[in-house]
Order: C-alpha cells, then structure tokens, then sequence
C-alpha cells in the first residue's frame, strides 16, 4: 500500500515530464518547419529572377533546393504528426490510470464503510429505536388516563346530563313570549293624510310558537 502511494505521484511527474518534452519538441519541429518554408519560397523567388535573366541552369539549381526544403518539410510533417498521435496516446493512458485509481479509491471506502456498518448492528440499532418508540407510547398513555376522582366519572352519566341541560335550554327558549320591538312613528306632513303601518307577515316559526304558547295558557 505504501509503494503504491508513493509510487503513484512519481508516474504523474513521469507522464507530465513525457507530455513536457513532447511538447517541446513540436514546438521545434514546427520551428523548422517554418524556417524550410521561408528557404523554399526565397529559391522560387531567386528561379524567377534567374528565368528572367535567361540563365536556365542557375533557375534549375534554385528549383532543386526548393524541392530538397519541400521533402524535409514533408519529413518535419510526419514528426509532427507521430508526436501528436504519442501526445494523445499518453494522455488517454493518463486519464485511464487516473480512472482507474479513483474507482479503486471508491471501492476501498466503500468497503471500509461496509466494514464499520456491520448488518447485526444495524438490527439491533432498529430494535432498541423500536422499544424506545413503544416505551414511549406507554408513557405517553399512562399520562392521558384520568386519576383520582376524575377517573371515577362515568361518560354515559356525564352526556346524559348534558342531553338534560340542552333540553331544558330548548324548552325554556320556546316558552319566553315573542317580542317586538314597536315600530317608530313617522312625522306625516301637512295636508297629507297618514298611512297605515303595513303589517308584518308572520313566519310559520312564529305561528307555532304562538300556538304553542296559548296551549300552554289553558
């Protein structure tokens, strides 16, 4: 375990180390590259000079070297290329080593977790919180039961009594007599002759309530 530790930065620094140089020499390829470019433009430049002074062996001696500055240009291409393909080749093997490290690293908590989760204690765990929820409950109980002389009422008893009292409630409000408030005389001006009050219809709560009230009188 601790080679690996210890192991693991040093293939980082190797891999970032390798990415480094690899980067360095693209950046000098592509230097020379664009230095080979600069030469084989100035031989076409220097042919064109020579085609027009009609010296056609100077003009076929710049055309060479051109094509000389091209192939080591193809060459410097091909470098290129390959040290692209080896850049993205170790990058992808960095980013899977990595993978792989962290899911290694997932497993092994997972299991650490597991390993100070035992499924017994787990059980017993519920157990006791099912017992404390059920100690509770009865407590809660005990304390909601009547005691001393409250305990001795009897429920039947108590609304029976209350059926009592709202009976008699009902029967004393049909017995007070019905009362209306008189009506408020209106100032009649003169030379108008007074209307008469309309009467008030009575309701059929009314007129049974009445009737009961002269049953009563007899």
């Amino acid at each position: 375990m601790i080679a690996r530790l210890l192991g693991k930065p040093k293939q980082e620094a190797n891999a970032l180390t390798t990415l480094d140089k690899l980067n360095e020499t693209l950046e000098m390829l592509e230097k020379k590259e664009g230095v080979l470019q600069k030469k084989a433009s100035a031989e076409v430049e220097k042919a064109k000079e020579y085609t027009k002074a009609k010296n056609k062996r100077a003009a076929i001696q710049c055309l060479k070297r051109k094509r000389l500055y091209e192939e080591q240009i193809g060459q410097l291409a091909n470098f290129q290329l390959r040290i692209h393909d080896q850049m993205i080749m170790l990058e992808g093997a960095k980013a899977t080593t990595e993978t792989v490290d962290a899911l290694r690293s997932g497993a092994a908590a997972m299991k650490a977790m597991q390993k100070a989760t035992n499924i017994d204690d787990v059980d017993k765990t519920m157990d006791e919180i099912n017992e404390q929820t059920e100690n509770m409950k009865q407590i809660q109980e005990a304390l909601a039961t009547p005691i001393g002389a409250a305990a001795d009422f009897d429920e039947d008893e108590l609304e029976a009594e209350l059926e009592e009292l709202e009976g008699a409630e009902l029967e004393d409000q049909l017995l007070q007599p019905a009362t209306t408030a008189p009506a408020a005389s209106e100032q009649v001006p003169a030379g108008r002759v007074p209307t008469r009050p309309t009467p008030q219809k009575r309701t059929q709560e009314e007129d049974e309530l009445a009737a009961l009230q002269a049953e009563m009188a007899l």
